[in-house]
């Protein structure tokens, strides 16, 4: 039975899983490397508390108890000693998943599960760098991990069924609708996701419309929730970047990265993270 969960990376999705555990009633060490990245994801935490009481949606109670449940590490080895499921959420880089994965299989306990939130990356290979790659499997998260209703489960080569019942029932726990697939590049969703993102860049790189035209088109006319470039942001340009070169090498021309994408994250337009992407959110107020 999983209680204690290790999140390694305070990122927007790490701080965001750390907090959906918590107040899941799991006991969570949120690791990072950097402490100004973890003060960071501190106080990002304590908002959506925050938020979360103001529109009603958790108890002060509630909070108090998920604050109670929920530590602070950049010590490595202290986070996940104890942990039951470790969920990975470290940059979409071949060299960090390694590296990391090979940590986590020299410190943490025989019996934990190794979880990945990469929306790309092969849970096989990942496998690959432990002794336990029947332990080893994606749990791919969305933006806003406590907003959004789904997990997408991705099993590797050697993933047991057992350790897809697990992740199934404390997905679940989370609160969450779970869908399990097949690996293969990109998964569902990011393979779908990125093509329309990367089309979107090629109309506006044509002259086509403007992002708000454009984001207004998919959002009435195909009855999406966000704009692809308002996901872009939210995601981070540089992450969409990174998502459509892995899958421009794995899966071909359709994938080859817009130029114009390319040409943002060059000029360190990166979305909400960096105040200008697609948008410019430097006089945004609130958002």
């Amino acid at each position: 039975m999983v209680q204690n969960i290790a999140v390694i990376g305070s990122g927007v999705m790490g701080r965001g899983i750390a907090y959906t555990a918590a107040i899941s009633g799991f006991t969570v060490y949120l690791f990072d490397v950097s402490e100004k990245a973890l003060t960071h994801a501190q106080l990002e935490i304590e908002e959506i508390f925050l938020k979360g009481i103001e529109r009603k949606k958790i108890t002060t109670d509630q909070m108090e108890i998920a604050k109670k449940n929920l530590s602070y590490a950049a010590d490595f080895e202290k986070a996940v000693q104890s942990a039951d499921l470790i969920i990975e959420a470290v940059p979409e880089k071949h060299e960090i998943k390694k590296n990391v994965f090979e940590r986590m299989d020299s410190l943490a306990p025989a019996s934990c599960i190794f979880a990945s939130n990469t929306s790309t990356m092969s849970p096989t290979e990942l496998g690959s760098f432990t002794k336990r790659p029947n332990k080893v499997i994606a749990m791919h998260f969305f933006n806003p991990v406590h907003k959004m209703p789904l997990v997408e489960i991705i099993k590797g080569l050697e993933t047991e069924e057992e350790t897809v019942h697990q992740i199934r029932c404390i997905a679940e726990q989370m609160g969450k609708e779970t869908v399990v697939v097949n690996e293969f590049p990109g998964f569902v969703t990011s393979r779908i996701s990125a093509l329309v993102g990367n089309e979107a860049f090629y109309m506006l790189q044509e002259g086509i419309g403007t992002p708000e035209d454009i984001d207004k088109a998919i959002k009435l006319g195909l009855n999406y929730p966000m704009g692809p470039f308002e996901l872009a942001d939210l995601v981070g340009l540089d992450t969409r970047l990174n998502n459509l070169q892995y899958l421009h090498k794995t899966l071909g021309e359709k994938y080859r990265p817009a130029p114009l994408l390319v040409q943002y994250v060059k000029a360190g337009r990166l979305g909400r993270k960096s105040g200008k992407g697609v948008y410019d959110y430097t006089n945004r107020s609130g958002e």
